[in-house]
């Protein structure tokens, strides 16, 4: 059972109530405005600077961001879960699916290897799901679903998916309160500041009109999916970018399962 996604610190321990079922879906919550509101001057100082230092960063994400961003939206709202969760994607590898981290955590949503065995994925020296958008995205998908489940509240459920439910709990205790603004100061320094990155990117996203829509196209199942292609030697990184895309995109066509045929 997996405590965390990508761990800042690891945790030692799982939520109490975390389980990765395969379950019924979750109550739908898509419509919920996760980065809507942030309190005081100082909340929305961090905003604003982060947006500033981080512009042309963000400009070039949003500039690839039609595809991952359709695939990821169609997996969500499958899910029943916020579509600004789509960002959080983001945060974690500017949306490249091959991207990894110095502790081997791997893909768009950044799954350590042990967190995605236990969510289904498969992850051996022929492939990797983590780079697959539409199946790491299911993973991922599962995963805040449950964290929802442990915690009610979608900033506690980013700094769990960042550190792992144990600080949150621990946070909690400590601060007597279930509200992020007020346990805060008892996280640990890189799951707060990963909340709160979360907001400022999903302001810019959302200022910006990034996509936010399912097209209705994505939706169609399709036959099975062909065998992987090898990867080209000489591959640049734009061109494999391109092609886990589309391996990704068929994927998700592919699927019989989408639209609630299984979760």
């Amino acid at each position: 059972m997996p405590t965390t996604a990508n761990p800042a610190q690891q945790s030692a321990a799982p939520g109490k109530n975390v389980v990765y079922t395969a379950g019924t879906h979750a109550r739908t919550t898509k419509n919920v405005k996760i980065a809507s509101s942030i309190p005081g001057r100082n909340g929305m100082k961090f905003v604003n600077n982060y947006i500033r230092n981080n512009d042309e960063c963000l400009e070039v994400v949003r500039q690839r961001s039609e595809g991952p961003f359709m695939i990821i939206d169609s997996v969500l709202q499958h899910y029943g879960l916020p579509l600004e969760l789509k960002y959080l994607a983001v945060i974690e590898s500017e949306l490249k699916p091959s991207a990894l981290s110095r502790v081997g955590a791997k893909g768009p949503w950044q799954l350590m290897k042990s967190t995605a065995h236990a969510l289904g994925l498969k992850v051996n020296r022929q492939s990797d799901d983590r780079t697959n958008y539409y199946k790491s995205t299911r993973a991922a998908a599962k995963y805040l679903r449950d964290l929802h489940k442990e915690f009610g509240d979608w900033l506690l459920v980013l700094a769990a998916y960042n550190g792992g439910p144990r600080p949150v709990y621990r946070a909690i205790h400590k601060s007597h309160s279930r509200s992020f603004w007020a346990i805060q100061r008892y996280l640990p320094a890189e799951s707060r500041q990963h909340v709160k990155k979360f907001i400022a990117t999903a302001y810019y996203f959302e200022r910006a009109d990034s996509v936010n829509t399912l097209p209705a196209a994505i939706a169609t199942a399709g036959p099975v999916m062909p065998e992987r292609p090898a990867t080209p030697t000489n591959e640049s990184g734009n061109d494999r970018f391109k092609r886990l895309m589309l391996e990704s995109a068929q994927s998700l066509k592919a699927s019989n399962e989408l639209l609630g045929n299984a979760n």
